[in-house]
Order: C-alpha cells, then sequence, then structure tokens
C-alpha cells in the first residue's frame, strides 16, 4: 500500500509506518500545489492521503477521486 503524507505533517510521521511505502508531498515535487490538483495528482500513484487539513472534505468533493483520505486530529 502507498501512502502520501501532506506537506503539513512532519516527514518524521513516515517512520510509524513500516511495511508501507510512504512519501511526503514535498518528496514528490508537488509541494505548494492546491488540494484539489493535489488529490488528482496522488490517486494516481497513491492508495491513501494523509493530512490533518480539517476543511479538505468542506473544500473538496472527495468522493470524485479514487483515494482514501485520512484526516488525522491532533
Amino acid at each position: 500500500m502507498r501512502l502520501l503524507l501532506d506537506e503539513c505533517i512532519d516527514r518524521k510521521f513516515a517512520r510509524e509506518f513500516s511495511g508501507y511505502e510512504v512519501k511526503t508531498v514535498p518528496q514528490m515535487g508537488w509541494a505548494g500545489v492546491k488540494n484539489g490538483q493535489l488529490l488528482a495528482l496522488a490517486e494516481t500513484e497513491f492508495d491513501v492521503f494523509i493530512t490533518v487539513d480539517r476543511n479538505l472534505s468542506f473544500q473538496q468533493n472527495l468522493p470524485q477521486f479514487n483515494i482514501a483520505v485520512i484526516v488525522l486530529q491532533a
């Protein structure tokens, strides 16, 4: 399973997902890309997008994207 961490999440968090392929938005060269375009890019290469952006579901029509979105609350 391939996981993508949003740029607002510390890259060290990737260590918590042993056994998974984890990349960050900056590692993919997608830093600064707006959420809609980011989700469109992510769905082509990843299974799960992890973010802390609680407004994402209000800003984007998430069911249109073929990627699972996890919003962490810390």
